[in-house]
């Protein structure tokens, strides 16, 4: 299938790598729908509801970060923001074969040389792949998420959950069993307000490393085998999830 074309707004989250994002799109439409990866109906929103929707998240991370993505799936948001972030140390989780197949493909493809993908569940790789920052798109409850999540963070680390517009009703709801699994504060950020008609919500939770999940929290998770393959510098000072309003 033939993707859109970029909107304009395109470039000013990829900027001069916006054609390794349209390369990045046409594969998504051609492999991505023909591996089950993506849906054919999501085609003709493929730059607003995923390329967009996951690269503004981008602003999450501070420069050089190194970040695991738990379910990359269609590596949404991973290589997305690699693709945006030249900077950025990727960490693809995966416990499907045949995505993972897919995705070392698609890193190679387009050279992305600081990107690595895993196949395996989160709670297998817990002691291999670990990160000061975990992100994860659509997974899960934002309490499930987390108990795959926590796993792979470093102590003082921040799991930057992307959800829709439940974020804040499920951060409420659920901050006991947040809390229980050593996440000890957390703040409901919004990505991309400028350049989509309904910006992106991340819950942003710091890892204390006081507690581990045990039981059902720690049960799931995404994610072995490793390829790399990103490239470039980009020089310019993120904020952390931190310094977002509640």
């Amino acid at each position: 299938m033939t993707p859109p074309a970029a909107p304009s707004g395109a470039a000013a989250v990829f900027g001069e790598r916006l054609a390794l994002a349209e390369r990045f799109a046409a594969i998504l439409a051609d492999t991505g729908v023909s591996h089950g990866l993506l849906g054919p109906r999501e085609v003709p929103r493929l730059w607003a509801r995923h390329l967009l929707n996951c690269a503004v998240v981008e602003d999450a991370f501070p420069e050089g970060a190194r970040l695991v993505d738990v379910g990359s799936g269609a590596g949404l948001p991973g290589v997305a923001l690699a693709v945006a972030r030249p900077d950025l140390e990727v960490h693809l989780v995966e416990p499907m074969l045949r995505r993972t197949t897919w995705l070392e493909g698609v890193v190679r493809e387009l050279g992305l040389d600081r990107v690595t993908v895993h196949r395996g569940r989160a709670e297998e790789l817990a002691g291999t792949v670990s990160a000061p920052w975990v992100t994860a798109r659509a997974v899960a409850r934002l309490d499930k998420l987390a108990g795959w999540c926590v796993p792979l963070l470093e102590p003082g680390g921040t799991l930057v959950a992307m959800k829709g517009r439940s974020a804040r009703e499920e951060l409420a709801e659920d901050r006991p069993a947040l809390e229980a699994l050593g996440l000890s504060s957390a703040v409901v950020s919004e990505h991309g307000a400028t350049l989509l008609e309904e910006p992106v919500l991340t819950v942003d939770l710091v890892f204390d490393g006081a507690r581990r999940p045990t039981g059902r929290g720690a049960r799931g998770g995404r994610g072995s085998g490793a390829r790399s393959t990103s490239g470039g510098r980009r020089s310019r000072r993120r904020r952390r999830p931190g310094d977002a309003p509640s």
